[in-house]
């Protein structure tokens, strides 16, 4: 507040009535002390001296959609780190709506939240990137802490960056030892930084060992289940399938599976799947599915140690997770 009413050559009751309302203030006084305010990022009642000395003990989770497996997971991490420090995390779903996104960082500034944690996958937007920076850069400023999980392009916060690139192209290696040669792959948005580097680190590996994979064989889907059975289904629909498919996340290899049984196909008989993640289900599945094992559960306990980790630094730290090919049923050798 102080610094507010000096940037607007006012004194801080002056700056507090016109912020807060509370009593009447000169229409001009008022235009220079929310000017000011908007300058120095300042939100009424985020105050920088309560986030500095951390006297709010509340941590902001914000993912795509918890009910995911994958988000599900990474926030459990995050839950069991904070009970230990007795924090309390709001979880926050924003649906893939990017708008809601930038609203609910603002929402956990105003509440005065002492580190904000985004779990989603990064976007390929500079629009977004710039409103995000905005509303992140005068929060960091006044003392609070951001982690992300996932590559962000332009962020400088502190980030758990799993190997997604490297992880892919050590499943597409290994399902090349296996004999296939002919690969699909249902992938996510292209403006997802996880899709783009699952996608780009698998195919390079097949490049890498003379195997093509042709555009058609790359299909988009919702990052969901429903997504992952669309996806199967007009990969399907293209003529005869591949002896190898690649969905880039778990869940969306549960939805293809759906899919390949639906149309009479044997997994891995007819076709083999893979996915990305090792979700706790797809060990349960049957087959079980061969996947690209993340430690979820520590890449949460990972993003709240960074972001409340003393002594605070200048420059922002990664913890980079590697990555590890699980092979289970659903992959084999083709039969054709």
């Amino acid at each position: 507040m102080h610094t507010v009413a000096a940037a607007a050559g006012v004194s801080p009751a002056t700056a507090s009535r016109a912020l807060n309302g509370t009593a009447r203030v000169r229409e001009e006084l008022r235009g220079r002390v929310l000017a000011a305010a908007a300058e120095l990022g300042y939100i009424p009642n985020a105050h920088a001296q309560a986030l500095a000395s951390a006297s709010n003990n509340t941590v902001g989770v914000i993912c795509h959609d918890v009910s995911d497996p994958y988000f599900a997971a990474i926030a459990s991490g995050v839950m069991r780190a904070a009970a230990d420090q007795e924090l309390l995390v709001m979880l926050a779903s924003t649906f893939r709506d990017q708008g809601r996104e930038i609203a609910y960082v603002s929402m956990l500034r105003a509440q005065r939240a002492r580190a904000i944690l985004l779990i989603g996958s990064g976007i390929e937007d500079r629009g977004w990137e710039r409103a995000l920076d905005a509303e992140l850069a005068p929060y960091t400023r006044a003392g609070g802490r951001v982690a992300v999980v996932s590559r962000h392009r332009s962020l400088r916060v502190d980030t758990v960056l799993p190997e997604n690139r490297a992880g892919a192209a050590a499943l597409a290696r290994a399902l090349l030892a296996l004999g296939h040669r002919e690969f699909a792959v249902l992938a996510g948005p292209p403006e997802l930084t996880t899709v783009a580097d699952r996608l780009a680190g698998f195919r390079s590996a097949l490049a890498a060992a003379g195997v093509p994979l042709p555009a058609g064989r790359i299909v988009r889907g919702a990052f969901t289940r429903d997504g992952g059975h669309a996806a199967a289904l007009e990969l399907l629909a293209q003529g005869p399938p591949p002896t190898c498919v690649f969905a880039v996340t778990d869940v969306m290899a549960v939805g293809a599976l759906a899919a390949l049984r639906e149309r009479g196909l044997r997994v891995p008989d007819d076709v083999s799947l893979a996915g990305f993640d090792d979700i706790p289900l797809v060990r349960e599945l049957t087959p079980p599915l061969t996947t690209v094992a993340l430690p979820l559960h520590r890449m949460g306990h990972s993003a709240i140690t960074l972001a409340l980790r003393e002594p605070r630094t200048a420059r922002s730290r990664v913890e980079r997770i590697p990555a590890e090919v699980v092979l289970r049923a659903s992959t084999g050798r083709p039969h054709n």
